[in-house]
């Protein structure tokens, strides 16, 4: 079934689908272990634990403190999205990352719903006194981002919470253009389809629907259609990141139209950055992690004034 379940796996990343995230390898950053820099943490979700590391800025002023979403369906093994909390961390800047509800080691069941509740999760953790205390949280800095599914699951997060008013997104998925593709596309819908089931516990990682993940989402897109949620996203700070060989979440059906939604809308505070690299961003991390802090410390600088 293992073996069933990586050709499958490979097969989707040769396709134009938006919704995997391929496993990566990542590499310490400034000499540093993971251990000096991260620590596991858990927290609740509609009652279940969720499992993910908390890399903490080695400054002793309250930092700022990003919640950075997984793609789908993750990595148990080393839950740092695209090695990015081991870079920010040394730059002054608390990551915190997770297991969505359902995936790998966390508690539950995974669908795109408790997602959102999984981030509101998140959100109240990084404003607990117990973790404000301990990893120097300033909880008036609170910047919420993600890679691929949780790129737009983050922005969809956002379009409902005015509270939040910094998006980071990277190569994140329109989930309405998701279900476009998926619902005029057959050769897709059953890939995607049958990726998905093998997905599915026990075989597989993910306790979930399997296909009924997808059929859902086609019955019903709006709520996660970013170009629908322009209006209520036009006020935010809002970084988007693209890669021009990205052939998973491309710029020009899934980055160009949002943004373009955006401007529409009104929006001022949007920087819209790509670089030649595919959905991984494997050959640009450096230049990626400097984009981040450099956006990041724009609001440090502007607080500080």
């Amino acid at each position: 079934m293992r073996n069933m379940l990586t050709s499958a796996v490979h097969t989707l990343l040769r396709l134009h689908s938006y919704l995997i995230l391929a496993c990566v390898q990542f590499s310490p950053t400034f000499g540093q272990t993971d251990a000096e820099i991260s620590v596991p943490i858990t927290f609740e979700s509609q009652g279940n634990t969720l499992k993910g590391k908390f890399f903490h800025a080695k400054e002793s002023n309250q930092a700022l403190t990003l919640i950075l979403l997984q793609g789908f369906p993750g990595n148990q093994e080393d839950v740092d999205v695209l090695g990015l909390g081991r870079k920010l961390a040394p730059a002054g800047f608390n990551v915190l990352t997770f297991n969505y509800s359902g995936t790998h080691r966390s508690e539950g069941k995974f669908n795109m719903q408790n997602t959102l509740k999984d981030i509101q999760a998140a959100y109240d953790y990084v404003h607990r006194s117990d973790a404000v205390l301990r990893f120097h949280i300033d909880t008036t800095r609170i910047v919420l981002g993600g890679h691929s599914y949780g790129g737009g699951m983050a922005l969809t997060y956002a379009a409902q919470h005015p509270e939040i008013r910094r998006v980071i997104s990277i190569a994140g998925n329109d989930h309405g253009e998701f279900a476009r593709e998926y619902l005029r596309n057959p050769q897709m819908a059953q890939t995607m389809d049958s990726v998905f089931d093998k997905l599915k516990a026990p075989e597989g990682p993910i306790h979930f629907e399997g296909r009924g993940v997808l059929k859902k989402l086609a019955a019903n897109p709006a709520p996660f259609d970013l170009r629908l949620s322009a209006n209520n996203l036009a006020s935010r700070d809002i970084l988007l990141i693209g890669g021009w060989e990205d052939e998973k979440v491309t710029i020009d059906h899934n980055l160009l139209p949002f943004y373009r939604a955006l401007k529409k809308a009104g929006a001022s505070k949007v920087r819209f950055v790509t670089y030649h690299t595919d959905h991984s961003f494997r050959n640009v991390r450096e230049e990626l992690a400097a984009q981040l802090i450099q956006w990041m410390q724009a609001d440090t600088l502007k607080t500080v004034r």
